[in-house]
């Protein structure tokens, strides 16, 4: 999942704001980043049960890219993709947050809310939770009117988790993910939507 600063500015469905520093659950908290998390986050992208359903593991350099790009995303946008911490248990398990779609796409622009913990925090709520607090951030001081997510269909973990906190997927709106080259095993992705009034009944 990769973050493009420069979207915020130009496209009109993102208005930048003044930065969400944290977000705070009853488990979880979702905050900025530190020098520490490099070292954890590197260590989670070099894992092939953590990157089985992306196109390859990362490097320490390209961790390094990843966490510049995402802060640049926070100064252009005042959102992005915060870390997650489990206070008292966890200090970093991972990202969950929202970003600018960075390609173009029959459903862009949009926001994407996305996730990616260390597999030894798989399976414990903490992705719902944390989703659950961005969708709170999105649908009010952001001013989203919709937010959408997408993995490719043997990621059964993620789109559960997508219906967990209210997504819908359009099966007619399923993509070839533009960068990725044709005739490449994960370029086919489903397509999840949230818009602000689903939110708001549920």
């Amino acid at each position: 999942m990769g973050s493009d600063a420069k979207t915020c500015r130009s496209t009109p469905i993102v208005r930048p704001i003044a930065a969400i520093h944290e977000l705070r659950g009853s488990r979880v908290l979702l905050r900025q980043w530190r020098p520490d998390d490099l070292e954890p986050f590197a260590r989670q992208n070099a894992d092939a049960v953590v990157m089985e359903h992306f196109p390859a593991r990362m490097t320490d350099a390209e961790t390094e890219t990843c966490v510049a790009r995402i802060l640049e995303h926070f100064t252009a946008c005042g959102f992005g993709l915060w870390a997650l911490e489990v206070p008292g248990e966890v200090p970093f398990a991972g990202f969950v947050g929202l970003a600018t779609v960075g390609f173009e796409a029959s459903f862009t622009p949009a926001v994407e809310i996305g996730w990616r913990l260390a597999a030894a925090h798989w399976g414990k709520g903490y992705a719902t939770e944390a989703a659950r607090l961005a969708l709170g951030a999105a649908f009010g001081p952001i001013g989203l009117r919709e937010v959408v997510s997408f993995t490719v269909p043997a990621n059964v973990r993620s789109w559960r988790v997508m219906e967990r906190i209210g997504m819908r997927r359009f099966p007619h709106e399923g993509f070839d993910h533009p960068l990725l080259a044709p005739g490449h095993p994960l370029r086919r992705h489903l397509l999840f939507r949230l818009r602000r009034e689903e939110w708001a009944a549920r």
